[in-house]
């Protein structure tokens, strides 16, 4: 009798245990086939976001930015658009992921996910976007202004240039801490009286270099003024 309940109980036991199985199985290959998917999904993104960024020149202007020293000594190579496309590829694989662990029911871990990688990384993203748009657009200022300040036969016209330059390099880093939400009430402290000393800087700037022009152009309306 005793045998029998034995034998029963373990039968009981295997047969919930196959049963299990049988349900988790069929939640695993549809799991699997999804992150699959993602996986692919993801890696071709990816790539075709590093080519976009590649073919922008970007990696260029962040060298004349003096930028590509920095990433050497730390022991990484400048390459912005590999960079960027391995953001949004690991972005794809962990959305199409919590959908997998959805499938699988690991609430817990969707939860962190969510909470923790899927909210930060898009952030992280908008900020690296911010900082390689101000790469291009801040060699472009430099070159304009510094041409039409040498134009306008003004000394500083390189450091005008710089001046520009920098201007819209702090800005951005500026933005892309605020995107990421890092100490923001500093940052906007930081912000203010960053604005103060650009203006400061351009005023000198242009105050120093314009005497030589100025003198000129007072000069030219003496001769025109005795010229009549």
């Amino acid at each position: 009798m005793l045998l029998q309940t034995w034998t029963e109980v373990l039968q009981q036991s295997f047969q919930d245990l196959w049963l299990g199985i049988a349900a988790f199985v069929p939640n695993l290959i549809v799991a699997l086939i999804i992150f699959v998917i993602g996986w692919i999904i993801g890696a071709v993104l990816g790539r075709v976001v590093a080519q976009i960024v590649g073919s922008l020149k970007v990696d260029n202007a962040l060298r004349s930015a003096g930028f590509e020293d920095t990433f050497n000594r730390a022991g990484f190579n400048l390459n912005s658009g590999a960079f960027l496309g391995g953001l949004v590829k690991w972005f794809i694989i962990i959305v199409f992921l919590v959908a997998s662990l959805e499938v699988l029911g690991l609430t817990q871990v969707n939860i962190f996910l969510q909470e923790v990688v899927l909210l930060y990384v898009p952030q992280v993203i908008v900020a690296v976007l911010i900082l390689l748009v101000a790469a291009v657009i801040a060699e472009v200022a430099r070159n304009v202004v510094a041409g039409a300040a040498k134009a306008a036969d003004m000394l500083s016209a390189n450091l005008l240039g710089s001046v520009a330059k920098w201007a819209i390099w702090i800005f951005a880093i500026l933005a892309a801490l605020n995107q990421l939400g890092v100490a923001t009430a500093f940052v906007q402290t930081l912000f203010t009286g960053v604005i103060v000393a650009l203006s400061l800087g351009f005023g000198l700037a242009f105050g120093l270099g314009g005497q030589k022009s100025a003198a000129d152009y007072v000069e030219r309306l003496r001769g025109e003024v005795r010229g009549k």
